[in-house]
C-alpha cells in the first residue's frame, strides 16, 4: 500500500553569518500511511517543526521532496491543514465566522446556507455548540483551540497538522482536548501529523512515534509502533502490561538516545527506512536500539 505522505531524502540548511551553512537535518525519510496519527518527538533546534512547516508547503527544503497522495509538495494547499501552538484565530469574526470563512475557502461558490450548515457540523463535533457568536475575547483558551480544530476539520484536509496545539493550556484543559482530538480522529479516521515534546500525550495519542536525535544534523533514530490498544483510555492506560516499557523506551530516547545515537550508528541502520521498534512486556524488540548501542 503506497502511504498518504512520504518525505524523501529531506534536508534543510540555513546559512551561517559568517559564511558557510548549519544543517538541521539530512537524508530524513519518513512515510505516513492514511489513518494514522503519528507524534514527532525530540529536543529544540532537532527541526520538527522545519518538517512540518515543510509538509504543510510554508518553507521549501534545501533537498529531496514531499509527496502526499502521489504529488510533490511546493506550496500550501487545503489538502493540509495546520493548527499552531496559538489559536490564530480572526479576532473580529465569531466562532461561526471563524469557522466559515475557512469553509467558504474550501469551496467557494457554496451557499451561504451550505457554508453555516456545514461550519455547524464541525462546531458541534468539537462540543462548541452555543458559543457560535461568540468572538475570541470572550472564549478561554481551549475553546479557543477548539475553534482553531474546527476550522481545521471545516475544510475535510487529507492531513492534519498539528504543532504542539495543546502546550499552552492548563493540564486540565489539555487534557480534555486530547480527548477530544482522539475521539475525533477514531471517529473521522483522520491522518494526523503532530509535534509534541509531551511522552505521556503522545502515548495517548499516537499509533507511532518517530524520534529525532538532536540538531544540528538530525536523524530519525527510530519509529515506535505503540503497542497500547487503540480503545485505550486515559484513566487506564498506566495499567496495560505494555506501560511501561514504551513510556521508559521514550524518556531513556529523550534522556541519553536522542545525544549518542548519531555517535554509535547500529550497524544495520538505514536512514531510508528507520528501524520499526514496537516496546512491550514481553517483546523481544523492546531492547533493539539497546542492545544496538551497548554493542558499540
Amino acid at each position: 500500500m503506497r502511504p498518504l505522505i512520504s518525505l524523501e531524502s529531506l534536508a534543510k540548511r540555513y546559512p551561517k553569518a559568517g559564511g558557510g551553512e548549519t544543517t538541521i537535518f539530512e537524508n530524513l525519510w519518513l512515510s505516513v500511511n492514511k489513518g494514522e496519527f503519528v507524534c514527532i518527538i525530540g529536543h529544540s533546534g532537532c527541526g520538527k517543526t522545519t518538517v512540518l512547516n515543510s509538509l504543510a508547503g510554508l518553507e521549501r527544503p534545501s533537498e529531496g521532496v514531499i509527496i502526499v497522495d502521489g504529488k510533490e509538495i511546493t506550496a500550501p494547499g487545503l489538502d493540509r491543514a495546520m493548527i499552531f501552538q496559538g489559536h490564530a484565530l480572526l479576532p473580529w469574526k465569531t466562532v461561526m465566522g471563524n469557522v466559515a470563512f475557512a469553509v467558504s475557502s474550501r469551496w467557494p461558490k457554496a451557499s451561504r446556507e451550505e457554508v453555516e450548515r456545514k461550519s455547524q457540523a464541525v462546531i458541534d463535533l468539537v462540543g462548541l455548540t452555543g458559543s457560535e457568536r461568540k468572538r475570541p475575547a470572550e472564549l478561554s483558551g481551549g475553546m479557543k483551540q477548539r475553534v482553531g480544530i474546527a476550522r481545521a476539520l471545516s475544510i475535510e484536509p487529507k492531513i492534519m497538522l498539528m504543532d504542539e496545539p495543546f502546550s499552552a493550556l492548563d493540564a486540565l484543559t489539555r487534557g480534555s482536548l486530547q480527548d477530544e482530538v482522539r475521539r475525533i480522529c477514531r471517529e473521522t479516521g483522520q491522518t494526523v501529523v503532530m509535534i509534541t515534546h509531551d511522552v505521556d500525550e503522545a502515548m495517548y495519542l499516537a499509533d507511532k512515534v518517530v524520534l529525532m536525535t538532536n540538531g544540528p544534523a538530525a536523524m530519525v533514530a527510530e519509529i515506535v509502533e505503540n503497542p497500547l490498544p487503540p480503545d485505550r483510555d486515559r484513566t487506564g492506560m498506566h495499567k496495560q502490561p505494555d506501560y511501561y516499557a514504551l513510556r521508559n523506551h521514550l524518556i531513556d530516547f529523550l534522556v541519553t538516545g536522542s545525544r549518542t545515537f548519531r555517535d554509535h550508528i547500529p550497524p544495520k541502520y538505514d536512514p531510508m527506512k528507520p528501524p520499526l521498534v514496537r516496546p512491550g512486556a514481553t517483546s523481544p524488540g523492546t531492547m533493539q536500539r539497546e542492545d544496538a548501542l551497548q554493542a558499540h
